[in-house]
């Protein structure tokens, strides 16, 4: 009788262990998409939104903290190539597609959106808050959700609805954009182990003011002091996060303005936080300026050309891709190449960071190193500025030609690494791709030692601010134009600072947002 005893104990015990080791085991699942586009609506042409795999970031690899805290289900992002507003077809076909994926692998404990905040679609005023809409009509309002943004992005009324938790980027240029999403996504993780689920409190500041990042830079002030306030509210107690918006400019929707949002668990100090930063906001609005000395591209090549600093960078801001222009305008190319000063070869060298043309590319490799090559470059379709410009010179560089029976490059034009860098004069053109960072490893140019770079920017990301000797931003012209009052806008809300400089000072309402489930009642 003992030992039946003793077998039956042991039994149980055994199944006690398994049940705890099968609970242990089980880890919340949760899905990942989004959208991830800033693209200029003042543009003329039209691109598509691809639909590509999520990278995961490295803090979530299988073998780390986080990683196994859950079960991720990454499906896709949306991305564009930069180049005006996305057609409705392509917007709805990867949605459709995207929701269709995401319903076959239901059920979620909570959701990820993964998104940018500045994508233009036509027909569509919001098209983050709408995707995001969608996605909780699948998955139901229960599950737990994040959104990460950049701060450039939109905060809209629907996003901040969909969202439980939130967070956006503290800095500009991004620095801190590793940092910013993981802080989204240990928050969601934190919410879900402590069992404390959706915050109690969001709070919604629209702040009437719309301004590019060349204005708001966070290495300067007044952005800069008004970044740092952020993590002291984010350490207030009660609160989980917060985050300040500034919106994005060359977009035309009601949703197109800065934003304060703070989320937490205690009323007083979520709404204490949240309209700190908001009135802070509008009071620096008119201090707000650009990050180096802004002139006419004219000055900017006087000033280059007479400077003894080396290199000396101009930002290309009219049509940078990376706040939403196309990359290929060639107004700034075209100017450059006239003027007499760098006719000849042994004038001073300015590199020029870059300009899409695949044809030339092509003819360069045929001529190869050290050989004349002509051709037309850029403007193939956003030519509203300037027609392509006929490039003609020596071949400094070009990439190898792609292996037998391997396809064309697909990449985006901004990441496209079949290049050339053709010498025209003492300009040195990079073509072939619309970044301004191109990868100019063994090309035999090295960027410290031109006396000019310019390059397709606003603010200057850390490789070229690191390397600068001295630098200045010229007002070029493109569909991410600095001179916002000439800007068609149709349907932002007006007024809007610095559209309506004398505007009278706004109230700064803190709006409490409701979760999505009390918002619908399900």
């Amino acid at each position: 009788m003992k030992k039946i005893f003793l077998l039956l104990t042991l039994a149980l015990s055994t199944a006690a262990l398994g049940n705890h080791a099968a609970a242990q085991q089980k880890k919340p699942r949760i899905g990942i998409a989004g959208i991830y586009v800033e693209n200029s609506v003042f543009m003329p042409n039209r691109q598509e939104l691809m639909s590509r795999p999520i990278d995961m970031p490295d803090f979530l690899s299988p073998d780390s903290v986080l990683g196994q805290a859950a079960e991720w289900i990454p499906f896709s992002r949306g991305f564009g190539n930069g180049r005006g507003l996305i057609t409705k077809e392509s917007y709805d076909a990867f949605v459709e597609k995207t929701l269709e994926t995401i319903k076959a692998n239901m059920p979620y404990d909570a959701f990820w959106f993964y998104n940018h905040g500045a994508c233009s679609v036509e027909g569509v005023d919001d098209p983050e808050g709408d995707f995001m809409e969608k996605v909780r009509g699948v998955i139901g309002n229960d599950a737990l959700t994040t959104t990460t943004m950049d701060l450039h992005g939109n905060a809209s009324w629907k996003v901040a609805l969909y969202s439980d938790l939130i967070t956006t980027f503290r800095k500009a240029p991004h620095d801190d954009m590793r940092e910013s999403i993981r802080r989204g996504v240990s928050n969601l993780i934190e919410r879900i182990e402590s069992g404390k689920g959706r915050p109690a409190y969001k709070a919604w500041v629209p702040v009437p003011v719309l301004l590019s990042g060349e204005w708001t830079s966070t290495r300067a002030e007044p952005a800069k002091s008004l970044y740092a306030m952020v993590p002291e509210v984010e350490a207030m107690p009660g609160v989980i996060d917060a985050g300040i918006w500034i919106g994005y400019v060359w977009g035309d929707n009601q949703r197109n303005s800065g934003v304060v949002m703070v989320v937490g668990d205690d009323k007083e100090q979520v709404s204490a936080g949240a309209k700190k930063l908001a009135q802070r906001f509008w009071d620096v609005r008119r201090e707000f300026t650009l990050e180096a000395p802004g002139h006419s591209l004219d000055e900017c090549l006087d000033l280059a050309i007479a400077s003894k600093k080396k290199p000396f960078l101009i930002s290309d801001m009219g049509d940078n891709p990376g706040g939403g222009g196309s990359g290929e305008v060639t107004w700034t190319l075209a100017r450059v190449l006239k003027r007499p000063e760098f006719q000849s070869p042994k004038g001073k060298s300015l590199l020029y960071c870059s300009i899409p043309g695949d044809e030339l590319v092509e003819a360069a490799r045929k001529v190869g190193v050290g050989g004349h090559v002509e051709g037309y470059v850029g403007a193939m379709t956003d030519n509203s500025y300037e027609p392509p410009v006929l490039l003609s010179g020596e071949v400094v560089y070009v990439s190898p030609a792609p292996e037998a029976g391997q396809p064309a490059e697909q990449a985006p034009a901004r990441r496209r690494s079949n290049i050339a860098i053709v010498k025209a004069g003492s300009v040195y053109v990079v073509v072939g791709t619309s970044s301004p960072t191109p990868n100019l490893k063994d090309t035999g140019i090295d960027p410290s030692k031109m006396d000019i770079v310019m390059v397709k920017q606003g603010y200057l990301v850390n490789q070229w601010y690191n390397m600068k000797a001295d630098w200045v931003m010229a007002f070029t012209r493109g569909s991410v134009d600095q001179d916002f009052q000439k800007l068609p806008y149709k349907n932002i809300v007006r007024p809007m600072f610095p559209l309506d400089p004398d505007m009278a000072d706004p109230e700064l309402n803190v709006i409490f947002v409701p979760s999505a489930k009390y918002f619908y009642g399900r």
